[in-house]
């Protein structure tokens, strides 16, 4: 997706060979217009797999996954790091590690908003170990649901977390793909074979 990639370029900020910092359009401050049409492209890609519901985790996947759910017309539900006051312990739970923050945490989802019925499309704002992935797929199929695909607004395919869910048997679609952040430069996966 083009104009996701001239966002990353144009405003992500590269702070190591491992890390791309995007709070500028995507997980701190939101450019609404951009998350939309990533929200769109989801709903495109995956608009014939009869999807009933979506699945991110709060906060970051929020944003890209609301358009998605409203134009493929299905409630769009999020995994939530901290469980609030209101909610029963009637709940799915998977723990997930975020690589980016050093820490593990419980996410949860209402038993009430996922079933055997549902046909999820997962979204999430990063891939790079699969962790977030792996746990929003645990969260499914302990509601006996079906993972109809995974999209994926940014990922790091230097990393393992594609080939893992790939191996699985998943369906991914990542918007963005990078394959390197060297010497702080932003190389994407299709742009190779122009470079070579």
């Amino acid at each position: 997706m083009e104009l996701l990639k001239q966002a990353i370029r144009n405003r992500g900020n590269v702070l190591s060979n491992q890390v791309l910092k995007v709070d500028s359009f995507l997980n701190h401050q939101v450019d609404t217009k951009l998350m939309a049409e990533v929200g769109k492209e989801f709903a495109r890609l995956f608009q014939s797999d009869g999807i009933t519901k979506v699945l991110t985790i709060e906060s970051s996947g929020i944003a890209p996954s609301f358009l998605a759910a409203t134009v493929l017309d299905v409630p769009l539900i999020f995994a939530r790091k901290k469980k609030s006051l209101t909610m029963t312990d009637d709940v799915y739970v998977s723990q997930v590690y975020s690589f980016t923050k050093q820490e593990t945490n419980d996410i949860t989802v209402s038993k009430n908003f996922l079933s055997a019925k549902d046909n999820v499309l997962i979204i999430d704002d990063f891939l790079a170990n699969g962790q977030a992935a792996l746990g929003l797929i645990d969260i499914v199929k302990q509601a006996n649901a079906n993972v109809a695909g995974l999209g994926i607004v940014i990922e790091k395919s230097f990393q393992d977390g594609r080939q893992r869910l790939l191996d699985l048997g998943y369906r991914v679609e990542s918007l963005a793909r990078i394959h390197s952040l060297e010497n702080g430069n932003v190389t994407f996966v299709d742009e190779l074979a122009s470079i070579k």
